[in-house]
């Protein structure tokens, strides 16, 4: 249902504040790409040790999603953003102040909870208070934050690249400001009216849904939710993996799989060693993260014009098919020392934020029943950071062995992504989560 009422300030305004938290995801993704050339001389890290401070962020946020998930459920999506905001302030510090690499790593991975609860809540968050004719948009709204979070990182990382011996330091402690600013805004936002009325709070959920979209959008959405939550008991990660919601959870398992093991995270954690092999200085590394971030943000502005208008899946085949070609003249390139190749790394990029980047986020907090949504989406997104943990743990042993070759790797699991996306994903775009759950479920 489109309509003149829905207050469109309102849900950009909540959706913006909600969406800090991919700011800060895109934070400490960045962050790390610009202090690994200090910190390997800092804590003399070898190709082991550089993989596990890097991938010690995805760990910490396979616990955050675990715990996001029941906190999620038990007491909102709101209290669960606000402990995501307090930790991120803390292992920012944590980080900045570690004495040696152990610590380090510690608080590494304490910033990964954060970064875990909040790639998953706030995603969720915004799909729940959004109408079905915005949503694609408005989840979209936090890939946009997780790409100027690495955009502005990557600006910070460059400007203090000759700040001395210590500057990996001030790259860390700077999270503290966006954190202290999203806590104060998730202390704001009203709470998602579908958990209020899963916990019995019809009337503060009908407040918060007429704010959002006028009085017929009250009744329409009031009767649609109590029809997906017949039936709700509180939900465990057993209920996900039962057979009638297996098939969306496999699905959903699939595409954040594949969202990682594409393998454009290891050009955004590990460019300047990428560049090092063409024989870029330490400068040219660094302002290369610039131009990935540029190319990054520009995408992924388009692909919130687009992710409600072409739809879901053709972004994603698009996604999968445009990395496996770029990879192909990546690895040829690289073998014979061009520089030409960073204007195909930014390719991919672009590629990758125009489709696989937003789009399987959408698709995450979407396709899943209302009934086992905070399990489903968990077990999703801890699928994401597993992936992710693996792929960024393994990059520098595999680039240091096969060199270029590594990315034939990559192309070939994209073509597999392709394949899978084009056989199992179904379209979603301008269906409320409702229609979306009864399609999944084959209704």
């Amino acid at each position: 249902m489109i309509n003149s009422s829905f207050n469109k300030f309102y849900i950009l305004g909540i959706s913006l504040i909600s969406a800090l938290g991919g700011y800060l995801f895109g934070f400490d993704f960045a962050v790390i790409s610009g202090a690994l050339p200090f910190l390997q001389k800092q804590f003399a890290l070898n190709a082991y040790w550089e993989g596990l401070a890097t991938g010690s962020l995805a760990l910490g946020a396979i616990a955050g999603c675990l715990v996001a998930g029941k906190v999620a459920d038990k007491y909102g999506r709101r209290p669960g953003l606000m402990l995501a905001a307090s930790l991120f302030a803390l292992s920012s510090l944590a980080m900045a102040l570690s004495p040696n690499r152990d610590i380090f790593i510690v608080a590494r991975f304490a910033a990964g909870i954060g970064v875990g609860m909040a790639s998953m809540l706030s995603p969720m968050y915004i799909a729940e208070v959004s109408p079905a004719h915005l949503r694609g948009r408005m989840v979209a709204v936090n890939q946009l934050t997780v790409v100027i979070g690495i955009l502005v990182t990557n600006l910070v990382n460059y400007t203090l690249r000759n700040s001395g011996d210590d500057a990996w330091r001030w790259m860390f402690s700077l999270g503290m400001i966006p954190s202290g600013l999203f806590l104060i805004g998730a202390y704001f936002l009203p709470e998602s009216p579908r958990w209020l009325m899963k916990d019995g709070k019809d009337e503060k959920a009908k407040q918060i849904l007429h704010k959002i979209g006028g009085q017929d959008f009250v009744d329409e959405s009031v009767v649609s939710i109590k029809k997906s939550l017949e039936g709700v008991t509180r939900t465990n990660y057993a209920d996900a993996f039962k057979a009638a919601v297996l098939p969306a959870v496999i699905i959903g398992i699939g595409l954040a799989v594949f969202q990682q093991f594409c393998g454009i995270n290891t050009v955004f954690n590990y460019a300047p060693k990428i560049f090092e092999r063409i024989g870029s200085t330490k400068d040219d590394q660094l302002l290369q993260t610039v131009f990935i971030g540029g190319v990054n943000l520009v995408f992924t502005v388009l692909a919130m014009t687009l992710v409600d208008k072409l739809g879901r899946k053709p972004l994603m085949l698009i996604g999968a098919g445009g990395l496996a070609v770029l990879y192909i003249i990546v690895v040829r390139l690289l073998a014979i020392n061009s520089a030409e190749v960073s204007w195909f790394l930014l390719a991919a990029i672009g590629v990758y934020a125009l489709s696989i980047a937003p789009v399987t986020w959408v698709l995450i907090s979407e396709i899943f029943p209302t009934k086992v949504r905070g399990a489903a989406i968990s077990i999703a997104v801890i699928s994401l950071w597993a992936a992710y943990f693996i792929l960024v743990f393994t990059f520098p042993m595999l680039f240091e062995r096969f060199k270029e070759n590594t990315f034939y790797i990559y192309a070939a699991i994209c073509t597999a992504g392709f394949l899978f996306i084009w056989l199992k994903v179904k379209e979603t775009k301008g269906k409320t989560l409702e229609e979306v759950e009864m399609t999944m479920m084959g209704h």
